[in-house]
């Protein structure tokens, strides 16, 4: 198992029933994408800049297509915009991957929109799996987990990282900083609204 899917794998069925914001994940599976793809020797970075290195690695079709984006991205991507481009939707292209896989069960609708409910994995030694890196301390899902909000969020970047790890998390951190200021300016902005309505 990659990082990214072990990540989407343990944000699909939480310990503690938390419901994680699908942007906020989604810069995580980014960044955890990069970082497999540094581990498989298809990247390289150069400062922040994204240097493709070598084939995509085989027997896993979202790296892979993560590899071939990185390509079409271009010459002087930094980390931060492979973040927002390769981010967008990624949680629910992920769901959907694992639930084609059978790793984890179909996500249950609920006819309230605004209730999300969660499933147990299909497949439960995936799961089993991917918790028991997460519970080993291993630090790069540890720290992809809590920016993705599955645990408490410490600023601080893990001691022993090679610099380009660091630098990757570091970027996922700050996007996901900035995804959360955003959402708080359009909540401000949306009850200033309903203000003006209702004439307060």
């Amino acid at each position: 198992m990659t990082t990214a899917r072990d990540l989407a794998l343990v944000a699909a069925d939480p310990q503690d029933r938390t419901v994680v914001e699908q942007g906020d994940l989604s810069l995580a599976l980014a960044g955890a994408e990069l970082i497999d793809l540094l581990d498989a020797e298809a990247l390289t970075l150069d400062g922040d800049l994204l240097v493709p290195a070598g084939p995509a690695p085989a027997g896993d079709t979202l790296l892979s297509e993560a590899a071939q984006w990185l390509v079409d991205g271009g010459p002087g991507e930094t980390v931060d915009d492979w973040l927002w481009r390769r981010g967008r939707d990624l949680a629910g292209r992920y769901r959907t991957v694992l639930e084609e896989e059978g790793l984890v069960a179909p996500e249950r609708r609920s006819r309230n929109p605004l209730r999300r409910q969660h499933t147990a994995p299909a497949d439960p030694s995936a799961a089993r799996a991917a918790g028991e890196r997460r519970s080993s301390g291993e630090l790069v899902l540890g720290a992809l987990a809590a920016a993705a909000g599955l645990t408490e969020r410490d600023d601080d970047m893990p001691d022993g990282l090679a610099d380009d790890r660091t630098t990757v998390l570091a970027a996922v951190f700050q996007a996901v900083t900035e995804l959360a200021g955003e959402r708080q300016r359009r909540t401000i902005e949306a009850a200033a609204f309903d203000n003006i309505w209702r004439g307060d």
